[in-house]
């Protein structure tokens, strides 16, 4: 090399270590350039074919790869200004950095591929099955990108000196102490754990617990809190560890909506009752939204205080909330025109007062 070294001093009228620096530093551009280029091109061939992962190792690997060409680069920069100046001899610290940053670049590179990889799965899976489960899926994304980050922290904690097995042990001695301190913070990493082993519910349920003033649709599930839209479209942010002391209610995964009312007609039509309810249920009976394996009444119910009340009970299998209003806006009109067509009357709150007899008026005594 030092004939090569010689001749591109002469022709570049500078010193070898400098004629060596912006040789390596030009190489590092052209071949940055290149692989640029290259994997812009594997990039649009990934994008043609069906398969999720080779798109995501191209797109995560493109910049890592880049910046580790410059760490080899400069790398080789710097140890060529240390052979130009030996004194201080910072070698050791030029193999130390590049060690680091080829763990950190490594990470980079998986921490990316573990979000792209998740992104491209999570998109493909709901496109192909609308009950995909996206809470499982992001929750092994997040593990995964916490074994790499505990896995680069530990390898860059040993390229560093530190004794793995001592900071084990301290942590081990030390963990009471961080315990008591984040004991918080911990309850709410288990609870988040509870909810993904668990999972009671998902990304885009809707849930709501008796017993605090929490309802809304579930719109992202950390490890520490959960973030709930509610239907004034106010963010509620709680906190996982809260959700192991509370009962929660997910309508989400109701099986059916139970369709219920209690309908009263006036006293006077106590002898069309018995043919209203009738046609009540054999009009129940016969709606195709109606589920009739499950419990269907209409039967006269009581005597009101000022009606005849029938009651109504059914089960339809349409879960989605604005659909079952319009549902049920069908199904009251529909019976209140079994009641006028029996020459019947919806009862209206009303009170009547009997009276036996009156008395009779007395003329006054003449004084």
């Amino acid at each position: 090399m030092t004939p090569i070294q010689e001749r591109l001093a002469h022709l570049l009228n500078v010193d070898i270590w400098l004629a060596i620096t912006l040789a390596v530093l030009l190489m590092a551009l052209v071949v940055s350039q290149v692989t640029r280029v290259l994997f812009n091109q594997l990039l649009r061939w990934t994008r043609r074919s069906e398969t999720v992962w080779d798109e995501a190792l191209v797109e995560s690997a493109r910049r890592p790869m880049q910046l580790l060409i410059w760490i080899v680069a400069l790398t080789w920069a710097a140890t060529a200004l240390q052979r130009h100046w030996p004194e201080p001899d910072f070698s050791p610290t030029i193999g130390l950095a590049r060690n680091i940053g080829i763990v950190l670049t490594v990470a980079w590179f998986f921490w990316q591929f573990i979000g792209r990889a998740s992104e491209h799965t999570i998109a493909r899976g709901q496109a192909q099955d609308p009950a995909f489960d996206l809470t499982t899926a992001l929750a092994l994304s997040k593990l995964a990108r916490l074994i790499v980050v505990v896995v680069a922290t530990i390898t860059v904690a040993q390229t560093l000196g530190f004794q793995i097995g001592g900071l084990l042990a301290l942590g081990g001695v030390g963990g009471i102490a961080v315990g008591l301190a984040a004991r918080d913070i911990l309850a709410n990493f288990f609870g988040g754990l509870t909810i993904y082993l668990d999972r009671p519910f998902s990304v885009g349920d809707w849930i709501r617990s008796p017993d605090k003033s929490l309802e809304g649709t579930v719109e992202y599930i950390s490890w520490r809190h959960t973030r709930i839209r509610a239907f004034n479209k106010n963010p509620i942010y709680v906190p996982n560890s809260v959700f192991t002391n509370i009962v929660v209610e997910n309508p989400s995964r109701m099986t059916h909506r139970r369709f219920t009312e209690t309908i009263g007609v006036r006293y006077d039509d106590l002898a069309q009752v018995d043919a209203i309810v009738t046609e009540i249920r054999r009009y129940l009976s016969q709606h195709p939204a109606i589920d009739t394996r499950e419990l269907l009444i209409v039967n006269f119910n009581r005597f009101g205080t000022s009606s005849l009340d029938i009651m109504i009970y059914a089960f339809t299998l349409q879960r989605v909330w604005a659909e079952f209003q319009s549902l049920k806006h069908e199904w009251l009109l529909a019976i209140g025109h079994i009641i006028e067509r029996h020459g019947a009357r919806v009862a209206l709150p009303t009170q009547t007062l009997h009276v036996d007899t009156l008395p009779v008026p007395q003329e006054p005594t003449p004084t």
